[in-house]
């Protein structure tokens, strides 16, 4: 029998990755006025999205899903909205038009705050202090007085959050999203990279794709989808006093729902059965993502995916396969061939990211752009030979010229770090080299449907 689930049924059970917040007066206090605070998504919204990613789970469509590694205070700035919403359109015009796939577009922003660390406490010239737990904890400035955990910055993401959705919405809604814009959405430091003329290319067929419709009486004022676009928000629901504030009832239809976000998705750090994380997570109605790791184990990962989705419902649950270019191959085989063979219905996806970051030479965090495509290969090659769907792609990006992330087109050196190294946590891809992943994510579901028609023509012949 499972054990009755409610909205703080997690605090009996063991956490991990929580701060130690000195004042339990002040968090309470901090909690009750955040649950009277206006939800920031709705149950519909969500809902909407479990159908979305319920066709990519069998085999219907693409997962998109990116943004910062951990949205910032000091960097709120209606500009770099734009920029990374942009970027995330680019992406999704090369991915629907080059591989004629549907795209399902999911930032990670308005929400993602809070980070996972591997340790509590970090040294810097003899001084130690608590670790940065992103801005919703506590500050990055390397001082005693910052690295206190402060509830009060929970309200301060609650309202940065509300303003940056107020934003998406009317991005996505008001006529940005425009397919007749696509030549706009271009970043000027863009324009001066190898994958300006591709993107330029594809433009131009789109302009010529969308004359012909609207001469067939097909326009944007006659079709909506053309002037517009569904775009969702997610984040790692790692602090769960503020995702539990945040957790009301719909009232269409009497179930909870964490209306800080439209998916939230536990960590590689708290994904533990019998966690609190878990045990939240496994009561709302959201679409969840898990994220999956090389120490990930088939039979642990099937008790996962039965507490998180008893019902095996399609789009309930996208599994974010997170292993490094170099494990992918021999972690992931056992999990795709577990979970095909035992009939769950899930959603894989793809982060490449976070297991190929490295120390560089001149010693910042880094990632090389050639492992984090070698890993995306090395999933797509999986899921073809298997048989199964690869169904989505998780980034940490950024519509700012940083020099984050080695490699890529423009080559940005170890040496070349240094110039625009901005991230208060882990490097991103810049929009030049997400516009070039999104390229070759497009080649790679092409030949994943050349792949499928081949099946289907060899099983119509036989």
């Amino acid at each position: 029998m499972v054990d009755r689930w409610t909205p703080d049924s997690w605090r009996a059970k063991e956490i991990r990755q929580a701060p130690v917040y000195g004042d339990a007066a002040k968090v309470a206090a901090v909690e009750g006025r955040l649950r009277n605070y206006p939800p920031l998504v709705f149950a519909g919204e969500a809902r909407r999205l479990k159908t979305a990613l319920g066709r990519v789970a069998q085999g219907q469509g693409f997962l998109l899903q990116g943004g910062d590694c951990a949205e910032s205070f000091a960097e709120f700035h209606p500009n770099n909205i734009r920029d990374t919403f942009r970027v995330i359109l680019q992406m999704a015009v090369v991915l629907t038009f080059g591989a004629s796939t549907p795209v399902v577009k999911v930032g990670r922003m308005a929400g993602q705050f809070a980070k996972p660390r591997s340790n509590d406490t970090e040294t810097l010239e003899g001084t130690t202090l608590p670790v940065y737990r992103g801005d919703i904890i506590n500050g990055f400035e390397f001082d005693e007085a910052s690295r206190i955990p402060d509830p009060a910055r929970m309200e301060q993401a609650y309202n940065q959050s509300a303003a940056t959705l107020n934003l998406l919405r009317a991005f996505a809604q008001g006529g940005y999203a425009d397919l007749h814009q696509v030549h706009r959405w271009t970043l000027g430091f863009v324009e001066r990279s190898p994958q300006a003329a591709r993107y330029e290319d594809l433009a131009h067929r789109l302009d010529e794709a969308l004359a012909f419709m609207a001469a067939c009486g097909i326009t944007a004022e006659t079709t909506p989808q053309i002037r517009e676009t569904d775009f969702f928000t997610s984040h790692e629901a790692l602090l769960l006093p503020y995702e539990q504030a945040l957790t009301r009832v719909d009232s269409t239809t009497g179930d909870w729902y964490d209306v800080s976000a439209h998916m939230l998705w536990i960590g590689d750090r708290t994904r533990q059965p019998d966690g609190a994380h878990v045990e939240f997570l496994r009561g709302v109605k959201n679409p969840l993502g898990l994220k999956v790791g090389p120490t990930t184990e088939p039979d642990m990962l099937i008790r996962l995916i039965d507490t998180l989705n008893p019902a095996n419902e399609p789009g309930r649950l996208t599994l974010i396969a997170r292993m490094g270019s170099d494990l992918v191959g021999e972690k992931l085989v056992p999990l795709v061939r577990r979970v095909q063979r035992e009939g769950r219905v899930v959603l894989w996806s793809c982060d490449p990211m976070h297991g190929n970051t490295v120390k560089s030479a001149s010693g910042y965090k880094t990632r090389p752009f050639e492992r984090v495509l070698g890993e995306v290969e090395g999933f797509f090659a999986i899921h073809r030979a298997e048989g199964t769907h690869a169904g989505g792609i998780h980034l940490e990006l950024t519509g700012q010229d940083v020099t984050e992330c080695t490699g890529g087109a423009h080559a940005i050196t170890d040496s070349g770090l240094s110039l625009r190294y901005h991230t208060s946590c882990d490097p991103r891809l810049n929009a030049s080299q997400a516009l070039e992943m999104a390229f070759l994510v497009a080649e790679l579901l092409k030949k994943e449907r050349q792949s499928d028609g081949t099946v289907r023509r060899s099983a119509a012949a036989e």
